[in-house]
């Protein structure tokens, strides 16, 4: 074969391979994100998103996860990992707020809370972890508020996630849960209480961009998600405006 014939043959392998996808953006987000994300990921299909607990995913990004954006259900695992120098920090900011909410089965009574121990019988309160699931902390704070931890800290189950709570009273596997208000907008379940928003820090979802991965398509979606049609989408999803 002839000098400019292997030429060609090489010039067409390189042809004929496919191109290189364009690497997506990978937003890492509290579990309890995922409607209104997914809602977002509509527009922009270069953008992928994992959901779990926020502390599960802080530990992910610790380890070296490819995360592009983290939003997080409380500061502390945000704090965590900005101490760490894992973060842009100049891009943080706080997108949402939230409530929490004690849901029952689709059809249940209401409930004064301080029935709360009461009405689950025999059963258990579904809750995020409360050492370590924004949900169960701030729950867990909240229950001491209200003079009931005590009789039901030995009656929980709880979830990875606030999202795994709320699956555990949708499929009648807890009588009650404590969640967040919004999830409890997309599940098969009732809110029979809220609880007072005296009696919980208040509830924040910071976003920041992971340091080192500012690339221009990250930075795109990052400004789309934190800006005003970002806001609009959490409204329409029943989120609150970002504490003061």
């Amino acid at each position: 074969m002839s000098p400019i014939h292997r030429l060609l043959l090489f010039l067409a392998l390189i042809l004929a391979q496919p191109a290189r996808a364009e690497e997506p953006v990978t937003v890492f987000a509290a579990a309890s994100m995922k409607t209104v994300l997914d809602g977002m990921l509509v527009d922009w299909p270069g953008v992928r998103a994992s959901y779990a607990g926020s502390a599960t995913l802080a530990r992910q990004i610790g380890l070296g996860a490819p995360a592009d954006i983290f939003v997080s259900a409380n500061a502390d695992w945000m704090d965590a990992l900005q101490a760490d120098g894992m973060l842009s920090a100049a891009s943080r900011v706080d997108v949402a707020g939230n409530g929490l909410v004690i849901v029952g089965p689709a059809g249940a009574a209401p409930l004064e809370l301080s029935d709360l121990p009461a009405r689950l019988g025999e059963g258990r309160l579904a809750i995020g972890q409360v050492e370590a699931v924004p949900a169960g902390i701030y729950g867990k704070v909240a229950l001491q508020h209200l003079n009931l931890w005590e009789t039901v800290k030995e009656r929980l189950a709880e979830g990875e996630n606030v999202r795994a709570a709320l699956a555990l009273v949708a499929r009648g596997e807890a009588p009650l849960g404590l969640v967040y208000a919004t999830d409890a907008m997309v599940g098969d379940v009732a809110v029979v209480a809220r609880l007072p928003e005296e009696s919980h820090p208040p509830i924040r979802y910071p976003a920041a961009v992971i340091a080192g991965r500012e690339r221009p398509e990250v930075m795109a979606f990052f400004a789309y998600m934190t800006g005003p049609e970002g806001a609009a989408r959490f409204r329409e999803a029943g989120f609150l405006p970002p504490p003061e």
